[in-house]
């Protein structure tokens, strides 16, 4: 007569052994992977980085639309003009003194 064995059958051991690679692999996936965890708080992070940089970028907007609104032809107006050709091209105005 053969004694119990308290050891279970090889096939359960496979069987579980398979179950928990497979689970190790979705878990694996699900922190690292391209749509995990991790890679979602980067994403998050970034977002946030992009939205501070475009709020700098629409006030720059602002500004420069403001300038061109003065420079064009419906609205010339002459002292930006004035202001901008001497800054670009270094004008002055007959009765100016430059000091280096």
């Amino acid at each position: 007569m053969s004694l119990p064995s308290n050891r279970p059958p090889l096939g359960t051991m496979l069987l579980l052994g398979v179950a928990l690679a497979i689970t190790g692999n979705f878990a694996f996936a699900a922190m690292q992977g391209d749509h995990g965890l991790l890679r979602r708080a980067q994403i998050h992070a970034d977002i946030s980085v992009l939205q501070s940089r475009k709020a700098e970028l629409q006030t720059e907007l602002a500004r420069l639309s403001n300038l061109t609104t003065g420079l064009s032809d419906t609205s010339l107006d002459l002292d930006l003009l004035d202001e901008r050709a001497r800054q670009v091209l270094g004008y002055l105005r007959a009765d100016e003194v430059v000091i280096h």
